[in-house]
């Protein structure tokens, strides 16, 4: 597509986002509203409205090539980003549950569910390309010195053998051709033969003529009426199109484009860093003489004008105040007097306040007692109305929206058709910046100045004169450092060093690369009614990929987001085995290009011992987690960690190694600091339910897929393992039938029947459903009770114990509702009978 067209998203998107700002301004002077379901209704409308923008965003983002607009954009999408993911936490303290279902929402929108799917933004990647192929380099490099990677050994031949091996095969090709060949001729000479001796004359012509007929016309028709009969179903959409697994030659010449717009993107930028260098030398070497004199002259004037008003010069500005930027250029001399008188008087006040400091302690327990009674009256605001929660984001995303109504939405580019950097901007920034660079000479100089002129006209000391020793004999005061985990035990070593003990140990270990997309689910139509009904429902895959989006990818790929966001340290995917809960792992250090630590229980053992080495070892991975950023520590069989009681067998391994540091480290986590926690575990109710909860904060339960899911898997499994679907497949069926097993056992069955020769036998013996079935039942399915042993379970986390009373609350209101009106209607009767 054209620059134009990029635009054009560009600014639809920035239209909507507008239209969105406008109405999050009204929606604060209003009344908190008191009806959960029309609050939900309002925060689903915007969260989609806000996903279909963040969709536009990141793909103008993507695409367009024009160094200044991609700032603004970037700017936005950040901001729209973190607005998602605060809208996200606001629909999870509502409805107490971390999935949402829109059905009727979508409906009313008319909105396809792939509408509000969360897309990764591609620059988490891109951007950083080349540092991390540079670290995988490195990585592969440790781990073959170290011997944990082998390199799979070529063999060699010599070249008569070569000769040899293919004289071989190609003898034998031309002697399988000679013997079909002959095989024909045989079959040839042997029906003339039979012809001789039977002695019988051939059939009549037209008899002949007329049943070839017959077979021919009849062959034709059966093949019409087929071709009638998959046109239907196509256009019934019951079956895909003949070339729908085919690329088509648009999509590929679409992709050329994308690839070519992506090196002149960045071409683009490189000049664009060149040319803010270049107009900056340039700038200070046409006007910078001109902006020293002209400031000079500006503060010289103001001396000389608080002279004449206060008597005497004024004190110049420290660096740290902004020196004259915030003084002397844009106030008059009045405002200067009397923000100095302020300022003389605020330290005298800073005196008199050192007194009423122990008051203040005093009155520290009786604020305490009122602190309970503001939680037991914001539990009352909460009954009686909801107001939504004053965002971080909403300033980002003003600010940029501005510069786009400021700059770019009237700008005028018909001069600059490939979309290259504009320097009238680059000049207007630029200028500003030299203006504060000169700036600041200029006040080491006329600081100079003032103190000459007080000497000469005022006869004053200068402040360092008066002060003497004074200032020496003060020293600041240094915090000690009261926890061990803030203290760095490894000072004197390099970064690169710690990286490779972490990696030789087994401890960072190389992620898969799986996109998050590959996680294949289907959306659950059913969501909505079945909570209307007060049925919970089991969420969908696809639900699941949304949340690990939300949760995971686009707070770890983005810092701006990580900071404002609401933040998420750890989170824990609890479900069946072979849900894919390690491939959701490597699928968020694949789309953010994080660090993988391997923290299991499994892997830690023995490695490291004692106190003094648990520390160390946990020290050394939080470090390098923070300094190579985003990273992602992982506990596979999480639930050992957190052991009710350790097995016998398992003593040894003394898998409880992390319960009580663990949680301290996590605490010293700041919001700048891109390290997420995630655990997996298929058997959660052994864990200890308490510090278990109190680590992991995000609990995602992962269930057996449905059959949607499970339709969808079997097609996107067979085609990665070379099948090839046809109409002799029945994939429905399949998927009925493969009720309660998991990706997992599908992915293992079709694997065990496609093998090499079976590949090369599929053109003429297509695939049926028959072969995957015996694969299928060797392997266990995740029966019912394992499934409500996983919900009983969640149902006792704080989120799940949360959802329960929210909901038993709700039908204690209803039955009051009932009743009420039951009574209405009783005394309208009464009545009625008295007249």
């Amino acid at each position: 597509m054209s620059h134009a067209t990029y635009n054009k998203v560009w600014t639809d998107a920035q239209e909507a986002l507008n239209i969105l700002l406008q109405r999050e301004r009204e929606d604060k002077s209003l009344k908190p509203e008191q009806d959960r379901v029309t609050t939900f209704k309002t925060l689903a409308t915007s969260y989609i409205k806000y996903v279909q923008i963040f969709r536009n965003l990141e793909t103008a983002y993507d695409q367009i090539v024009h160094p200044q607009k991609r700032l603004v954009i970037r700017q936005v999408l950040e901001g729209v980003m973190g607005r998602i993911l605060e809208l996200k936490n606001d629909m999870v303290t509502l409805e107490n549950s971390e999935y949402h279902y829109f059905d009727d929402i979508l409906q009313d929108l008319k909105l396809p569910p792939e509408h509000i799917e969360i897309p990764i933004p591609r620059y988490f990647i891109k951007e950083k390309l080349k540092a991390l192929q540079e670290r995988e380099k490195f990585l592969t490099q440790i781990l073959f010195h170290a011997g944990l990677q082998t390199q799979k050994p070529v063999k060699s031949m010599a070249f008569e053998e070569a000769i040899k091996t293919i004289q071989v095969a190609e003898r034998a090709r031309q002697g399988r051709l000679r013997a079909t060949f002959m095989k024909q001729i045989y079959l040839e000479e042997k029906r003339e033969r039979q012809a001789k001796l039977q002695g019988r004359t051939g059939p009549n012509p037209d008899d002949a003529a007329t049943c070839i007929q017959k077979i021919w016309r009849g062959y034709i028709q059966c093949k019409k009426t087929e071709k009638i009969g998959e046109e239907e179903m196509i256009f019934l959409g019951m079956c895909p199109p003949p070339h729908f697994q085919t690329a088509s030659t648009s999509l590929l010449h679409a992709r050329e484009v994308n690839a070519l717009r992506g090196e002149v993107q960045e071409r683009h930028e490189e000049e664009y860093q060149k040319a803010l260098v270049y107009i900056k030398d340039r700038l200070k070497e046409i006007e910078g003489l001109d902006i020293k004199e002209t400031l000079q002259d500006q503060i010289r004037q103001c001396f000389i004008e608080c002279r004449h008003i206060v008597g005497k010069f004024s004190d110049y500005p420290t660096e740290e105040a902004g020196g004259s930027t915030a003084t002397f250029s844009q106030k008059t001399p009045e405002q200067v007097a009397a923000e100095l008188a302020a300022k003389e008087e605020a330290a005298l006040q800073k005196k008199s306040k050192k007194g009423k400091k122990e008051k203040e302690e005093k009155g520290k327990e009786k604020k305490k007692g009122e602190k309970k009674q503001k939680t037991e009256k914001k539990v009352k605001g909460e009954e009686e109305g909801w107001k939504m929660a004053p965002s971080n984001f909403l300033s980002i995303m003003e600010e940029g929206s501005s510069q786009y109504k400021a700059i770019w939405k009237n700008r005028d580019e018909g001069w600059n058709f490939p979309q290259e950097r504009d320097p009238e901007l680059i000049k207007e920034e630029k200028r500003e910046e030299v203006e504060e660079e000169i700036r600041v000479q200029v006040d080491e100089l006329m600081r100079q100045e003032l103190k000459n002129l007080k000497l000469v006209v005022d006869k004053e000391k200068s402040d360092e004169q008066k002060k003497g020793k004074k200032s020496e004999k003060k020293k600041g005061k240094t915090r000690k450092k009261n926890s061990r985990t803030d203290k760095d035990l490894t000072p004197n070593r390099t970064i690169d060093s710690l990286y490779k003990e972490l990696a030789e140990q087994g401890l960072l270990i190389r992620a898969k690369t799986v996109n998050l997309s590959d996680y294949v689910g289907e959306y659950s139509y059913l969501g909505t009614a079945l909570r209307q009904v007060d049925v919970e429902p089991m969420p969908s895959l696809s639900d699941v990929r949304q949340l690990i989006a939300l949760y995971g990818i686009l707070p770890l790929g983005s810092q701006a987001v990580h900071e404002k966001a609401p933040l998420v340290k750890a989170m824990l995917l609890a479900g069946p085995a072979g849900v894919g809960k390690k491939m959701l792992v490597h699928a968020i250090c694949t789309e953010t290009g994080a660090n993988l630590f391997d923290l299991s229980a499994s892997n830690i053992a023995g490695k490291y011992p004692g106190k003094n080495g648990l520390q160390m070892m946990l020290h050394m991975v939080f470090k390098v987690a923070k300094l190579l950023q985003p990273s992602v520590l992982w506990i596979g069989d999480t639930e050992k960690t957190f052991y009710k009681k350790v097995p016998k067998a398992e003593k040894e391994m003394d898998p409880k190694r992390l319960q009580k540091i663990l949680p301290k480290f996590l605490k010293a986590l700041k919001a700048e600091d891109r390290v997420l926690l995630v655990g997996t575990t298929e058997r959660p109710f052994d864990a200890d339910l308490r510090p278990f909860c109190k680590v992991y904060q995000k609990i995602i339960l992962i269930p057996r897929p449905d059959y949607a899911s499970r339709f969808v898997l079997w097609k996107h499994i067979i085609l990665q393992n070379g099948g090839i679907l046809t109409k002799s497949l029945n994939i429905s069926c399949l998927a009925k039938l493969s009720d309660g097993f998991t990706q997992g056992h599908i992915l293992q069955a079709v694997q065990t029947v496609l093998s090499e020769r079976r590949i090369l036998q599929m053109t003429k013996k297509p695939l049926r459903a028959v072969e995957f079935m015996t694969s299928l039942a060797r392997q266990d399915p995740v029966y019912k009770e394992e499934e409500e042993t996983f919900k009983a379970w969640y149902a006792k986390t704080p989120l799940g114990k949360a959802r329960i009373k929210a909901l038993a609350e709700s039908e204690e209101a209803g039955k009051e509702k009932g009743k009420g009106k039951a009574k209405g209607k009783k005394e309208a009767s009464k009545d009625k009978k008295k007249k």
